[in-house]
């Protein structure tokens, strides 16, 4: 028998009756992930510890190498009826699987197992991206996540500034002092970053990148980025990059934007808080950084940020007992002794409001190398979520925001005018999202 009580991140003592399974034959069931690398690493170390903590349940973590492959697998996967009992789907790919009837509810799957969950101790930029209209959580929250940029600081004192450019403006006297004191890259720019350059640009400046409150409300939803604010960005981006400021970094360039950044060969960059454990262990030495929340145009104030990373969905079509298991590896995630532990070896934030104050409590953001993650709570929390930044629930989202890559890469490569390629862009995402509602025809969302 087993006694366990969930609350958000916490447990608490509570009595739930399971029928254990023989020691013998531990029921075995698959989590199939989006990671690769460190990261990947990290998955197979939280696995492993799970396996080694109770003798019941055997859970076979498969890495799909990325979020795309792991989404496409899934989908292949279930209609050959040999889907694994989880999946990491990112947040590109929520309102797929949102329509898909292809999942359990986590609420019900909780609930079904024995365990209570106060889902208002979820942070709400994170529960609302995940969550239905009326704010039922469908999937667990697990590897959280929002845009931060990130600084040389000797290279910023080198130039003269005190302190952290808080606004774009400032970043380009940055730039160009540092190019004119000799370093070649002061901003690494890789396009395939449209999540932060892009998505998360619109949600910090409060501006839509789709009508229908991003789809929230409805799958006739239409994009409006050639309307707003984000023409002006990707018109300074281009500046930028034709003046030297901005570098093209990426695999298709030879050097990433993050080795480059851990390398000491740029000064500047933007990405995901997860990578905060990463620069930590790969910074080259001498190389001094620090990371901070997204700067702004000046004149505007910030909203909340959008989180990015995945949450963790449940498959139908398996077992009573493989849904026990399921449950029973939520639970295991959201102890605070694993919430710390994931937060700490990767970068990821913990998800819940309780998780969070207890790492606060206990020091954890104080000093290095942890010191500055905390920045990733305040950008998603800088508001409460408004309907340009509650999320983005778009059908197909993850082949728009391809679109956007190449919008990008247009504009800068070959030179098309921006107003034209947002355009472009919003009409090739028309012409997806249209597919999507006839796919979906007479389907309305939860």
């Amino acid at each position: 028998m087993k006694r366990s009580m969930l609350l958000g991140a916490t447990l608490l003592a509570s009595t739930a009756l399971f029928a254990a399974a023989p020691a013998s034959a531990a029921t075995k069931f698959e989590f199939w992930y989006g990671l690769s690398g460190d990261l990947s690493e990290r998955i197979q170390d939280m696995c492993k510890t799970f396996n080694a903590s109770q003798t019941d349940y055997e859970i076979v973590c498969v890495s799909q190498d990325n979020y795309d492959n792991n989404l496409q697998n899934t989908i292949a996967a279930f209609r050959a009826n040999k889907q694994p009992t989880i999946t990491q789907i990112f947040d590109a790919g929520t309102l797929d699987l949102m329509l898909s009837n292809a999942y359990v509810p986590v609420r019900q799957l909780m609930e079904e197992n024995g365990y209570q969950i106060d889902w208002s101790n979820y942070f709400s930029g994170i529960a609302s991206y995940f969550s239905t209209s009326k704010g039922e959580l469908l999937s667990m929250p697990f590897n959280s996540s929002t845009a931060q940029i990130y600084y040389n600081t000797d290279a910023l004192a080198k130039v003269g500034f005190e302190g952290i450019p808080e606004t774009w403006s400032q970043v380009e006297d940055v730039a160009r002092k540092m190019k004119a004191a000799g370093y070649d890259c002061p901003v690494a720019f890789d396009p395939a970053g449209a999540w932060q350059w892009f998505e998360q640009f619109e949600a910090v400046h409060n501006q839509p990148i789709a009508t229908n409150g991003n789809g929230f409300e409805g799958l006739n939803a239409e994009m409006v980025v050639s309307k707003g604010k984000f023409v002006d960005q990707l018109t300074w981006i281009k500046k930028m990059y034709d003046e030297g400021l901005f570098v093209h970094k990426s695999k298709d360039a030879g050097e990433t934007a993050n080795d480059a950044f851990v390398n000491g060969k740029c000064q500047i960059t933007s990405s995901s808080v997860a990578d905060h454990g990463t620069f930590g262990k790969q910074a080259k030495e001498g190389v001094h950084w620090t990371n901070a929340m997204l700067p702004l145009l000046d004149g505007f104030s910030r909203t909340n940020s959008l989180v990015g990373g995945a949450s963790l969905w449940t498959l139908k079509g398996k077992s009573a007992e493989e849904y026990k298991g399921a449950a029973a590896f939520y639970a295991f995630l959201a102890t605070p002794e694993q919430a710390e532990w994931w937060s700490t070896v990767t970068g990821y934030i913990p998800v819940t409001n309780t998780g969070f104050e207890a790492m606060k409590a206990k020091g954890f953001y104080d000093a290095a190398p942890y010191k500055g993650r905390e920045l990733a709570i305040a950008s998603l929390t800088a508001t409460p979520p408004t309907e340009n930044s509650r999320g983005i629930r778009l059908g197909n989202y993850a082949s728009i925001r391809a679109e956007m890559v190449k919008t990008i890469q247009a504009v800068l490569f070959n030179n098309v005018p921006v107003q034209q390629a947002l355009e472009e862009f919003d009409a090739k995402g028309n012409e997806i999202l249209r597919r999507f509602e006839a796919t979906y025809a007479g389907q309305e969302l939860l």
